[in-house]
């Protein structure tokens, strides 16, 4: 039986400016979000950085959870990210590149 896995994502911008969705492929939308391939919210106001990422099995618990933290207030969202991600480094930024070879 295949496993599915949906995301709800934050992203932002360099000043903070948040974005929150739902996504059954987190690397593929990353990289529409950092290349800007669609017009919007997101690009209009460079929300490239993905800053918070929660897994689930089920797309209606994500969609649930996404209609929930878009219901929140920014003070709340800020919290959340800042609970494991305090520096808001952006968790995609090694996507894709090469890992280095460890020598013997």
């Amino acid at each position: 039986m295949r496993e599915y896995r949906f995301w709800v994502y934050i992203m932002a911008s360099r000043s903070r400016t948040l974005y929150v969705d739902v996504t059954s492929s987190l690397e593929r939308r990353v990289w529409e979000h950092k290349n800007g391939v669609f017009d919007g919210f997101s690009k209009t106001y460079r929300c490239n950085r993905l800053v918070h990422r929660e897994r689930f099995q089920h797309a209606g618990t994500a969609f649930a959870r996404e209609k929930q933290l878009k219901g929140w207030s920014r003070i709340k969202k800020v919290a959340l990210i800042q609970e494991e991600n305090s520096g808001w480094v952006d968790l995609s930024a090694d996507w894709g590149k090469a890992i280095e070879e460890i020598p013997f």
